[in-house]
């Protein structure tokens, strides 16, 4: 059975008040979990059995929010995107502190409005592909999800996903070329 559907499944009787079920889909989410956030932090790979903890207490706290229409998937990477982006920025406040600020001469070098410019023109490059191009590039390079969530949360089989990302990356390198 595809982890998603069996996700789901484990999901919606533990929903229904049936424990062993919902024991089973933490433990399944939790594996899930591990590898979702390995592939992030492989830098601290420490960290990832404390983040996979965050996130199932998240998940948990959270499980009343989940509507059954949508990927199960979908709906944790968002959380464990959520406590990543936390553990980051914590992770940074920290290491901050520990450095002299007349060492961080680049510290104020970048400006918000430069990072805003390139996530607009970025957007703008992503919309003049095709959705088949488009969608595999923002799931997959973007927010981080593997081919198989793609493909399912898109409809589109694994191997359209990969090529959809492939040829879109060929396509807005063409795009960038012909433009510089």
């Amino acid at each position: 059975m595809e982890i998603e559907e069996r996700l789901r499944t484990l999901l919606l009787q533990g929903l229904d008040a049936d424990g062993a079920a919902y024991q089973r889909f933490l433990q399944a989410l939790s594996a899930h979990l591990r590898a979702f956030l390995r592939r992030r932090l492989l830098q601290w790979p420490d960290e990832v059995e404390d983040l996979v903890q965050e996130t199932l207490l998240a998940v948990h706290h959270q499980r009343h929010t989940y509507r059954p229409d949508m990927p199960v998937t979908a709906w944790v990477h968002a959380i464990a995107r959520y406590k990543l982006v936390d553990w980051f920025r914590a992770h940074a406040v920290k290491g901050a502190r520990n450095d002299p600020l007349d060492e961080a001469s680049g510290l104020f070098a970048s400006s918000d409005s430069e990072a805003a410019e390139a996530r607009r023109d970025l957007g703008q490059l992503l919309q003049t592909l095709p959705d088949r191009q488009r969608l595999p590039i923002v799931h997959v390079k973007l927010e981080g999800l593997s081919v198989v969530e793609t493909a399912h949360l898109t409809g589109m089989s694994e191997s359209a996903v990969k090529v959809g990302v492939h040829r879109g990356l060929k396509a807005l390198a063409a795009r960038i070329r012909g433009v510089s």
